[in-house]
This record gives C-alpha cells, sequence and structure tokens, in this order.
C-alpha cells in the first residue's frame, strides 16, 4: 500500500536523504534533478554523496531496489503527485547584496507548469524572510493559473541537517513547519511525520523564514567569536584551547570552536539572507562584522604559514604548501564554500606553490587534489591542516618530518599535539596558540 506520490526537486546533499526516507515510509517518490550523474547514480541505487554519511547507501539502494524512488529530468510526474518538495540551493551573491533565486525561480516555474489541484508544495531551501509569499507563491499561481489556500496548499519547513549526520538529523531534529494559511501548515506536519521523529512546531510561513535564517545567523556569531578570541589569544601568548575549556567549565558557556574558517552552503550566507529581509528599513550591525571575521580565517591562515616560511627559509617565493582538507567539514566530501579556496588563492598570490590533499574529495579539473597524503607533502616547505579529517589525526609526523623540505606545521583545526610537533623538530603555528618557529642558525 502506497502512501501516496511524491516529488522531490533536487537531489543535494537534503534532497537525495529526503527523498529516500519518505521511500522509505511507503510513498512513491520521483527526484527531480538536472545533473546527469545524480540521476544515473541514484536510479542504480547509489548515493552520490561521499564522505561518511551514516546508512544512507544502503537506504537509497534498498528504496531504489524496492521500486519506491527513482530519478529524471523531467517534471511531468507533478502531474500526478500529491505531494512536491522543493529542495534546491538558494545562495547569495555578496557583491550585489541579493539572494541569487534563479534554481528557486525555475523550479517554482516548472512546479506551476504541472500542478494539479490540492497539490501540496513544501519549500526546504533556506530562503530571506518573505520569499516564500513574494517569489514562490505568486510564480506558481502564475504558471498554474491556480490559487494558493484554494487550489493547492503551500508551506516551508526548512532543513536543519549537516553532513556526517545526514539521516540522523533529517529524522530526529526537531523542525519548524510553516504555511501560507493554517491547512497547509496542518498538512505539511501530516507528511512529515511519516518520516520526523522529533517535534513538529506549527507557524506560518514568514515566520519560519525568520526561524532557519537566524538559528544558522548565530551559530555564525558564535563562531565569529570562538575566531576572535583565538586571534586575541595569539597576541596575548596564551593557547585558547586551554582558554576554552575552562570558560565552558563555568555554567552556561558554551564557546563554539576557532579554526580556519566557516563554509559550507548554509552558514556562509544565510546571515546575509537574514539581513535582506529588512533591507532599506535595518541594517544589522553584529551578524555583518561575524561574516566579516569568519571570512578572514582563511587569509589568517595564509598569515601564519607566510610568516612562518620567512622566519625559516628566509623567503616565501618558491615554498610549496601542502594543504591538507578541501572540505569545509571534518569527514565529508562537501566543498561548499570551503574555506581552502581563499587560502589556496592567497598563499598562490604571494608565489607559493600549493598542494592539496583530501581523503574524501574528488579530483577535478579545476581542482586538482592528490590521492597519495605522503606524496603530496613531499618536499613541502609547509603542511596546512585545513580541514580535520580522522585520517590527519594519526599523521606519521616522522615521516613526514623525513620528506618535507622545510618542516613546518600551520594547524588551523587543533589536530596535532603541538607539543609532540615541537619535539619532532617541526615548527608549529597554529590558530589561538603562541608560535613556536624553529629559526635556523
Amino acid at each position: 500500500m502506497t502512501l501516496g506520490d511524491l516529488v522531490v526537486i533536487g537531489l543535494g546533499y537534503v534532497g537525495l536523504p529526503v527523498a529516500a526516507k519518505f521511500a522509505e515510509a511507503g510513498f512513491n517518490v520521483v527526484g527531480i534533478d538536472r545533473d546527469d550523474y545524480k540521476i544515473t547514480a541514484t536510479n542504480s541505487g547509489i548515493s552520490h554523496i561521499e564522505g561518511d554519511e551514516p546508512q544512507l547507501d544502503e537506504l537509497v539502494r534498498k528504496v531504489v531496489e524496492a521500486g519506491r524512488l527513482k530519478a529524471e529530468k523531467s517534471y511531468e510526474s507533478i502531474e500526478s503527485a500529491e505531494y512536491v518538495l522543493i529542495i534546491v540551493e538558494t545562495p547569495f551573491e555578496k557583491e550585489i547584496y541579493k539572494p541569487y533565486y534563479s534554481a528557486l525561480r525555475s523550479a517554482s516555474k516548472d512546479v506551476g507548469k504541472h500542478l494539479k489541484k490540492e497539490t501540496l508544495i513544501v519549500v526546504e531551501s533556506t530562503l530571506a524572510p518573505g520569499t516564500i509569499d513574494t517569489i514562490v507563491k505568486p510564480i506558481i499561481e502564475q504558471e498554474s493559473g491556480l490559487k494558493a489556500g484554494d487550489d493547492f496548499l503551500l508551506a516551508t519547513a526548512p532543513e536543519r541537517v549537516m553532513p556526517g549526520k545526514l539521516l540522523y538529523n533529517l529524522v530526529n531534529l526537531d523542525r519548524v513547519v510553516g504555511g501560507i494559511d493554517e491547512e497547509s501548515t496542518k498538512k505539511a506536519i501530516e507528511l512529515y511525520s511519516h518520516i520526523v521523529k522529533g517535534k513538529l512546531y506549527p507557524t506560518d510561513a514568514l515566520t519560519a523564514e525568520v526561524v532557519k535564517t537566524t538559528e544558522n545567523a548565530y551559530r555564525d556569531v558564535q563562531i565569529a567569536f570562538a575566531n576572535e578570541i583565538a586571534l586575541l589569544c595569539e597576541n596575548i601568548g596564551v593557547d585558547v584551547w586551554t582558554v576554552r575549556e575552562l570558560v565552558n567549565k563555568s555554567p552556561n558557556r558554551n564557546m563554539h570552536y576557532p579554526g580556519t574558517g566557516v563554509g559550507g552552503h548554509c552558514l556562509p550566507k544565510d546571515s546575509w539572507l537574514l539581513a535582506f529581509g529588512t533591507r532599506g528599513k535595518y541594517e544589522p550591525r553584529l551578524i555583518a562584522m561575524a561574516r566579516d571575521i569568519n571570512d578572514s580565517m582563511p587569509l589568517h591562515m595564509s598569515d601564519l604559514c607566510e610568516d612562518a616560511l620567512l622566519k625559516v627559509r628566509g623567503t616565501i617565493h618558491g615554498s610549496k604548501v601542502t594543504i591538507l582538507g578541501v572540505a569545509y567539514l571534518e569527514n565529508s566530501d562537501d566543498t561548499r564554500n570551503s574555506p581552502t579556496l581563499p587560502l589556496k588563492r592567497s598563499l598562490e598570490v604571494l608565489g607559493v606553490e600549493t598542494t592539496i590533499h583530501d581523503p574524501k574529495v574528488k579530483s577535478s579539473t579545476t581542482l586538482p587534489i592528490e590521492e597519495d597524503l605522503y606524496g603530496s607533502i613531499k618536499g613541502a616547505d609547509c603542511v596546512a591542516l585545513a580541514t580535520a579529517h580522522k585520517e590527519y589525526f594519526t599523521l606519521d609526523l616522522d615521516r613526514i618530518k623525513s620528506i618535507m623540505r622545510t618542516p613546518i606545521i600551520v594547524d588551523g583545526r587543533n589536530v596535532l599535539n603541538s607539543e609532540i610537533c615541537i619535539e619532532k623538530g617541526f615548527s608549529y603555528l597554529a590558530i589561538g596558540r603562541p608560535s613556536k618557529i624553529r629559526c635556523p642558525d
């Protein structure tokens, strides 16, 4: 027995797990995507998402083999669907201070062209406040000739997933569900109750949009605070990791981790989406400053590398830096807005040759990535740890020292033990720690 026909538009990091879970729950699911590789992989029962994603591979294979999930490019399946979920990227163009909604607009138009009456449409994408009312609803109404609230239902249920915990977060975390009217909210909650064990909190669409962007802006500000304290600690001459540990022993304190920078699809742009909702009325100050701090951290990593190379080698030009990690998050293959990219560019502007290794990310023509960890380090003058992949916690430091031209380590993620690195003969620098540079005699 089927629970109904459901279409998911967008089979990315969010869409594929969502499609698979609804298929497992008993819906006939069609995933729509423009990417041939994602379609082919999905129809073969293979998850295109790499990195450590517990149970996702098995789930995709199971629901495809059961005939509950298939992928295609055509939007015609919407014509018979009772539920349509829009899960496309909604980037923000900081240069012009506007959301880039081409994917959302395109998906809304295609939904409208094929929409039938009484269908429930849910947008999971993160949106600037007011987007459902000013963009999604008008486009669908215009293309379909139907009226939202009377002829079809419309809601938003912002996702709360993250790489490495896609299925766990999807199933177990509480969700906010906001419709354009009470019936839309009610039906959306009924739908998500089939796959979500957490609580589903009803509200209106505008409030749900604000909640999602606010929760990510909140985290971005917390990380920026940790990064600023790290920069202060470097200059004062104390270890930020000791400071963090002792601060968090005080009740109701939860200082976050400082690091190379903030990446991913959400945090680098959701603060700007939130601010866009009040454009011309109120200009946020704190969240804008937090964005600037977090954006500066890859450049600070570059400064640390430059400082060490100048003091140890006496020059930057002709130096080689091996960057360990291009995924923005440990044990993930997600490179969206990765801090490694501005770090790489900054080093290359200085005349440094860069090599990248990442055990989770495949090489591409635009971003060549070394597969051999120690081969990538051979002949390097500096190793810059940018991602805390589990493979990097067990590096053979003796081997690394023997194959490097200049033994310098710059740790941006608190991966290595500083005392051991120094004992092994490395110059060791890290975000939030006093530098330990072994200058030549």
